[in-house]
């Protein structure tokens, strides 16, 4: 009797789902909504150069190793649409996806990072100096270079790109023998 009634329960509750999914009205045309109705202005065109939700959190399958996850940002770096944005609307902020990534991964991204440091776009060198800040910070980097990491003067500016370049090489100097 137990087993009836989970069954026929199972099913009605599948039922229910599927019937939900497959009525779902369409949104009605913006010509025939009424006119006191405000419609909202379509989104700037920044928004149109962002990659969607999807392409910012979609990972390749079979990702194994912390390596497969750095070398995926890396190569994701000079997409500027691989960005995302947080805090209030009067103060939006941009949230540099691969960057951020490649960053919290700490150790196994520096290898890539400074692969890519001699890079002629300026916006890539400025996210690539950016995550090396990050990444270096990694305890097991820290461990390494006797809590040494690179400290950049002010990041996230084209404008600083050389000076930062330069902090980050005499660091590499100094400890790149970790990862060569």
């Amino acid at each position: 009797m137990t087993t009836r009634v989970l069954r026929l329960s199972s099913a009605l509750l599948v039922t229910l789902l599927l019937s939900g999914c497959a009525t779902r009205s369409p949104e009605p045309p913006l010509e025939s909504l009424p006119s006191d109705i405000p419609v909202e202005s379509p989104a700037p065109a920044v928004a149109e150069a962002q990659a969607t939700p999807e392409d910012r959190y979609w990972l390749p399958p079979l990702f194994v190793t912390a390596e497969d996850q750095a070398h995926y940002y890396a190569s994701r770096l000079a997409d500027r649409r691989f960005v995302d944005t947080y805090g209030a609307a009067e103060h939006p902020r941009v949230w540099y996806t691969a960057a951020e990534q490649l960053g919290q991964l700490g150790e196994p991204a520096i290898p890539l990072l400074f692969g890519l440091i001699d890079t002629t776009s300026s916006h890539e060198l400025m996210l690539v100096l950016y995550a090396l800040q990050l990444a270096s910070q990694d305890p097991a980097v820290l461990a390494q270079t006797g809590g040494e990491y690179i400290q950049l003067g002010t990041v996230l500016s084209e404008e600083t790109n050389r000076e930062n370049r330069s902090i980050a090489l005499t660091w590499w100097e100094r400890h790149g023998r970790h990862w060569r």
